[in-house]
C-alpha cells in the first residue's frame, strides 16, 4: 500500500489564485520519488497495463497506417512523441488507482473505471478533447515537414529511412525542424496539464482553473518541470521500442507518477470540502445473471 505524504518536500509554499489551493517549490531529488512511487503502485496493480495501455500504441498505428497509406516510417517518432501530448488524458483511470492506494483502499483494474462516475468527468473530457486536438495537430505538422523535406516519395524500408534522415542534408533540416516544432507542441502541453486532470479529479475543478493551476506550477517550478518533461521525453521514445510495446509499462508508470507528482505540488487547502462523487453501486456478480436484471425480485424475497 502506498505510504501517505508526510510533508518530506520543501515548505516554500505559496498561496495559489485559486480558492483552497497552494503551490509547493519542489527539488530536483522529488522527482526521483514520484517516479519510485508510480511504480510501487504499478507493482501493486500491473493489470491494467493491457487494459488501459496498450489499446493506446494500436490506435496511434492504425491512425498512422489510415494517415499514410503506405508507410508508418516518417511517422513512428512523431507518433511515439505525441503520446506526450495525450497521456495526461489517457491516464486518468491511473490516476483513480493510484489516489485509492492512497487513501488505504483496495484497488483492481476495473476500478479506473470509476473516474468516469467523477463529478468533474465533463471538464476532464473537455481537456482531453482539446489535447487530442492538439495530437493531430502535431501529427499533421509533422507529416507536413516530412513532405516538405523530402517530397510525397514513401522510403521503401527502415534501412531506406535510415539513410535519408540521417546521411542527407535534408534529414538533418528534418531532425532540427521537427524536434523544434515538436518541443513547442510539448511545451503548450505541459504547462496547461501537468497538475490538470489530478486536480479536477481530486478537488473536482473546472477544466480552467485547471489549466491556470497548470501554468503557475510550471512557473514557479520551471526547473524542475522541465526535467520532468525530458524524463517523459525520454520514457516514452525508449517505451516506444520496439514497435510501441514499451509503452505498456512507461505509460502505467507515468500515469501514477504524474499523480504523486500532483501531489507534491500542490496542496488542497484543508478547510475546503470538496463535492462528493456519486455514491458507488454495488457490484454485482456475474454469478448471479440474469437475475440481477430484475432487482425487484430479490427486494420481495425480504
Amino acid at each position: 500500500m502506498a505510504t501517505p505524504y508526510q510533508g518530506n518536500v520543501p515548505s516554500m509554499a505559496q498561496p495559489g489564485e485559486a480558492a483552497g489551493l497552494t503551490i509547493r517549490t519542489i527539488r530536483l531529488a522529488d522527482l526521483h520519488d514520484v517516479l519510485r512511487r508510480g511504480w510501487e503502485d504499478f507493482e501493486a496493480v500491473p493489470s491494467h497495463a493491457i487494459v488501459l495501455c496498450l489499446i493506446y500504441p494500436v490506435l496511434g498505428l492504425v491512425l498512422a497506417r489510415i494517415v499514410l497509406g503506405y508507410s508508418v516510417l516518417p511517422l513512428l517518432f512523431p507518433l511515439a512523441a505525441g503520446f506526450a501530448l495525450v497521456g495526461p488524458f489517457a491516464a486518468i483511470g491511473l490516476y483513480e488507482l493510484s489516489s485509492r492506494r492512497e487513501r488505504g483502499e483496495e484497488a483492481a483494474a476495473w476500478d479506473a473505471l470509476e473516474v468516469l462516475r467523477s463529478p468533474s468527468f465533463g471538464a476532464m473530457l473537455g481537456l482531453g478533447t482539446l489535447l487530442l486536438a492538439l495530437f493531430v495537430t502535431w501529427i499533421a505538422t509533422a507529416q507536413a515537414i516530412y513532405v516538405a523535406a523530402f517530397g510525397n516519395e514513401a522510403a521503401a524500408e527502415i534501412p531506406d529511412f535510415l539513410r535519408r534522415v540521417l546521411t542527407t542534408s535534408q534529414g538533418w533540416w528534418l531532425i532540427v525542424v521537427g524536434c523544434g516544432v515538436g518541443f513547442l507542441f510539448a511545451l503548450v502541453a505541459l504547462c496547461i496539464s501537468v497538475v490538470s486532470f489530478p486536480l479536477m479529479l481530486d478537488r473536482h475543478a473546472g477544466a480552467g482553473e485547471a489549466m491556470v493551476t497548470s501554468l503557475r506550477v510550471v512557473a514557479r517550478n520551471p526547473m524542475a518541470m522541465a526535467v520532468w518533461g525530458l524524463i517523459v521525453a525520454v520514457l516514452l521514445v525508449l517505451g516506444s521500442l520496439p514497435f510501441f510495446l514499451g509503452l505498456a509499462i512507461v505509460m502505467p508508470l507515468l500515469g501514477h507518477a504524474t499523480w504523486h507528482l500532483y501531489r507534491k505540488l500542490v496542496v488542497a487547502d484543508p478547510n475546503a470540502r470538496p463535492i462528493p462523487p456519486p455514491p458507488r453501486r454495488p457490484r454485482k456478480p456475474a454469478a448471479d445473471f440474469p437475475a440481477n436484471l430484475f432487482p425487484w425480485r430479490d427486494r420481495s424475497r425480504r
